[in-house]
């Protein structure tokens, strides 16, 4: 059982990934969004970018993709915990859906509509933090007693080979990158960079808040809020 065992351990190394982006955006809704009684479309869109990722990034865990599909009709009581699953995912994806409508609708957000927005972040950060909660504590469980050996081969064998294949990506948008400076920066590039520059991409970046009177000259722009979509998906 060594192979399912290193399996699980990669399995919930993500999940913890995923856990700290979530629990992230949280505190920032809780600290900042919650306690104003405007809010600008700039703030609202900035919302609705990092739920798309964060919801992005649990769709394509490596739990959702290999481990869930070797457990379909394996067992009556996996059947019944990935419905469970399901239906917290589709209470995320509504929240989601609830704030891009609002988008679409509003010159700007005020008083209730501001605790109705913050209330469909809280739903979307509690229905996938108790998704991921209910996989470890219970799905791995199932899969430890239910799933053969030799499926654990293949679903180990597909992790990695799913690993190679970001390497693989990020090596080539590098080179891609590298192909367009010039020598002296591929140069510089090339050359090692003291250990105290090697800084870490944080997963989420927080949109200042602004008052109502800024929703004409948002604080931050579409290129910022772009890199915190990219940031997030980073993570």
């Amino acid at each position: 059982m060594l192979t399912a065992t290193y399996t699980l351990v990669a399995l919930s190394v993500e999940q913890s990934s995923i856990r700290l982006s979530l629990l992230s955006f949280q505190k920032y809704v809780r600290s900042t969004l919650m306690q104003q009684n405007t809010m600008t479309l700039s703030q609202l869109e900035y919302a609705c970018e990092n739920l798309d990722s964060l919801y992005e990034a649990c769709r394509w865990r490596k739990t959702e993709m290999y481990l869930i599909p070797a457990l379909v009709g394996v067992t009556e009581r996996a059947d019944q915990l990935l419905e469970e699953l399901n239906r917290l995912n589709q209470s995320a994806l509504m929240s989601i859906r609830l704030l891009q409508e609002k988008l679409g609708m509003l010159a700007d957000v005020r008083d209730e509509q501001v605790r109705l927005i913050c209330d469909s972040i809280e739903n979307f950060c509690a229905a996938l933090l108790k998704r991921l909660e209910k996989e470890e504590q219970e799905l791995f469980a199932i899969a430890r007693a239910a799933i053969a050996g030799e499926t654990w081969f293949s679903i180990a064998n597909q992790l990695m080979m799913h690993d190679k294949h970001l390497v693989e990506m990020k090596r080539s948008a590098q080179d891609s990158a590298d192909g367009a400076r010039s020598p002296v920066r591929r140069r510089a590039a090339a050359m090692p960079a003291p250990d105290d520059a090697q800084i870490s991409i944080p997963g989420l970046q927080v949109l200042p808040i602004v008052s109502i009177e800024d929703a004409a000259t948002p604080a931050v722009s579409r290129s910022a809020r772009q890199q915190a979509h990219g940031d997030a998906m980073l993570k």
